[in-house]
């Protein structure tokens, strides 16, 4: 029988915190100094993929719903990442470059196979064995999102990245993505049976 992890009340994130082990030591100005060396920089490069490779999974699994092609996601993007002619350090936003790239390459790869997303399976990349039962249960919920609700989803909660990183990336006005997000933290809570805040 599959356990159901326990949800606390608390807050919009609690019901994908599970799943959130993000290292949050480096600032935007190491990451973007990173970038910024990253072509000429085999320490650079190994440095972002230690520190991103877990998010970049997550938001091109929630696009592309294929672990092969997540990973060639996460292979890609890393590899684009080396190409890097016109970043900036001193005015890039690093963190969101980098999801900016693996949402365009996934959604680039999703076109070539032309697969339909039906179900949707996150979990920890490369420790899916130890979160089998949460991962299931998770994306049980995700299930009942669309693509835009998912991918904001998984973009804030998992990347912890804030509206207007999620908007730049998305190309989209940031009440647009607030509104798409509330409405779907709020069928994430109905079908998780957790109670919204009042």
């Amino acid at each position: 029988m599959i356990s159901v992890p326990k949800i606390c009340k608390g807050g919009d994130t609690t019901i994908l915190n599970i799943f959130t082990q993000n290292d949050t030591s480096h600032d935007e100005s190491t990451i973007n100094r990173l970038i910024e060396t990253c072509p000429y920089s085999k320490e650079s490069l190994g440095t972002l993929y230690n520190m991103f490779k877990n998010d970049v999974f997550a938001v091109a699994y929630s696009i592309t719903s294929d672990y092969q092609l997540a990973e060639d996601c996460v292979a890609e993007t890393f590899i684009r990442l080396t190409q890097v002619k016109n970043f900036n350090s001193a005015k890039g936003d690093g963190k969101g470059y980098i999801y900016k790239t693996a949402r365009n390459v996934a959604l680039e790869i999703k076109r070539s196979h032309h697969k339909d997303i039906d179900n949707v399976y996150v979990a920890n990349y490369g420790e899916s064995d130890n979160t089998v039962e949460n991962s299931i249960w998770l994306n049980a919920l995700l299930a009942n999102l669309n693509d835009k609700q998912r991918q904001i989803v998984v973009m804030k909660c998992c990347n912890e990245l804030t509206f207007k990183e999620i908007a730049e990336i998305m190309k989209c006005p940031v009440s647009t993505v607030k509104s798409r997000y509330k409405k779907a933290i709020s069928i994430l809570q109905k079908k998780a049976g957790v109670d919204g805040e009042k």
